[in-house]
């Protein structure tokens, strides 16, 4: 697992961002200035559950966390000794059971993809992302700049180590469902929270260009 700062100035609140799968910074530069310090987990190939404590950021008043598609069996999986840090726990476009028939992706899909995996499958995922034109078009130029072997081998990774530890921990306290996500279906994700347990949104399965900013995903907690 990496990590780095996508924006530090020392503020009183930070995010902490478990990002999605095949993703890097280069896609959330792109995005505008936040009232939070922001702080990016991704690359999941290797989950430490002994270190993850020493990447949570401390000296904060608020800490939230935001935890968005894969990221969010992720974060249940890693952060449940955590969960009172934060002052509250946001799941976006993901479920706590990630490959499942019912409330996440189709194992069938998820495997082929592995078994056809190419640069141009890659692309045609980053492109299902999007039912936006010109919101694709800012991920392209934006991309991230991984090598496509290093997210073959998350994909892998990600899926062996879900059947390994099975569902994560329901950390959280704020669900939002993207209602035009064709990575996460929607009735997928409504099945696995609840349909009266969910904001559901008018959003693609990447969200953050169709939001104002990165608080519109705390508005409500």
């Amino acid at each position: 697992m990496r990590s780095c700062w996508l924006s530090k100035k020392d503020l009183s609140s930070c995010i902490l961002f478990f990002s999605g799968w095949g993703m890097d910074p280069a896609p959330f530069r792109a995005l505008p200035p936040t009232r939070h310090d922001l702080f990016m987990l991704y690359d999941y190939r290797e989950l430490d559950q002994a270190g993850i404590g020493a990447l949570i950021p401390t000296g904060y008043q608020r800490l939230y966390l935001l935890a968005w598609s894969m990221g969010v069996w992720v974060a249940g999986h890693l952060l449940a000794p955590f969960r009172e840090r934060f002052t509250a726990l946001v799941a976006v476009n993901g479920t706590t059971t990630p490959i499942d028939d019912r409330c996440g992706i189709d194992p069938e899909a998820y495997a082929g993809m592995i078994s056809s995996f190419s640069a141009g499958t890659l692309d045609a995922f980053y492109q299902s992302m999007f039912d936006d034109r010109q919101q694709a078009g800012i991920f392209f130029r934006n991309r991230p700049r991984r090598p496509t072997d290093t997210i073959l081998h998350e994909l892998v990774m990600l899926r062996r180590s879900y059947l390994e530890h099975g569902p994560a921990a329901d950390l959280f306290t704020r669900k939002i469902v993207g209602s035009r996500d064709r990575v996460f279906p929607a009735r997928s994700q409504l099945r696995s929270w609840g349909r009266n347990n969910c904001a559901v949104l008018p959003l693609p399965h990447f969200p953050f260009y169709a939001m104002p900013d990165w608080q519109a995903f705390l508005i409500d907690t």
